[in-house]
């Protein structure tokens, strides 16, 4: 069926081919387009969301034959310039690149994006995060947050290794950390260090657990139960090891801070009452 535009259909309303009422018909479900195999309809895409959110619908790897991915991928992109899928294998994201040539596997945040319309100056479209970690093995976690920033427009920068078994490694990213308009902190084991770095900015931290750690850790619960108990003010908290989450909502907030200080320069921005 040929897909028609918002355009498309108000422009027949206003030619008197189709009444109010079925024009509200078909943009309810304008944006939903359904993918298929042989056994029926597996995937209800949301093209609205871009629309709605401000970023396409994210696909989430697991649970889906590589086949399905690429398709959903494939599906995204023939309305958008942007993709993002989460946690991948490696027979997905090879299903992926086949379908989508300019398609990139990050393999470290088991994440593959795509991105048609980059933007000449992140931070000041999209704001400035920062992701932070404890450790090396919270990598993975803090990777997938900065993909996610990155590609919803944030200048993202990244420390990596600032736990506080060693509490003056993060003395050095303190320049970084004024500068961020959120920061993302991934730790694992004891899960301290987004409580330190809470106490160190005027921004919001989102802290991520990690399933990093020995067993009292619990797969991520004992960081969980530290970070939801941090006694510094502004620290949020995620699901464990929801590094997508966390880069989200970090760049949902860099960029409300970017808007902000563009509308402080010009005289246009928004003023209380």
């Amino acid at each position: 069926m040929m897909r028609r535009s918002v355009a498309d259909v108000l422009h027949d309303v206003r030619e008197g081919r189709i009444d109010s009422d079925s024009a509200a018909r078909e943009l309810a479900g304008l944006g939903v387009q359904e993918v298929a195999a042989a056994n029926g309809v597996f995937a209800r895409v949301d093209h609205g969301r871009a629309a709605r959110c401000g970023f396409p619908e994210v696909v989430y790897g697991p649970g889906k034959t590589p086949e399905q991915v690429a398709r959903i991928a494939a599906e995204i992109l023939s309305r958008g310039p942007r993709l993002l899928v989460t946690r991948v294998d490696a027979a997905q994201a090879d299903a992926v690149r086949a379908a989508v040539p300019d398609a990139v596997h990050h393999e470290r945040a088991r994440a593959v994006s795509v991105d048609r319309e980059p933007r000449a100056s992140p931070a000041a479209a999209g704001g400035r995060v920062l992701v932070v970690t404890a450790g090396t093995a919270d990598e993975p976690v803090a990777e997938e947050a900065r993909v996610t920033a990155s590609l919803m427009g944030a200048a993202v920068e990244h420390r990596y290794d600032c736990g506080v078994a060693g509490l003056h490694r993060i003395l050095g990213a303190i320049p970084a950390l004024r500068e961020a308009d959120a920061v993302v902190v991934a730790a694992g084991m004891d899960g301290a260090l987004p409580s330190v770095v809470g106490g160190l900015v005027d921004c919001p931290v989102i802290a991520v657990p990690t399933s990093v750690g020995y067993g009292a850790s619990f797969q991520g619960i004992g960081p969980l139960l530290t970070m939801l108990n941090a006694c510094a003010a502004g620290v949020s908290v995620v699901n464990i090891d929801n590094g997508f989450g966390a880069g989200y909502q970090a760049a949902l907030i860099a960029r409300a801070a970017a808007r902000a200080a563009a509308g402080a320069r010009t005289g246009t921005g928004r003023s209380g009452s």
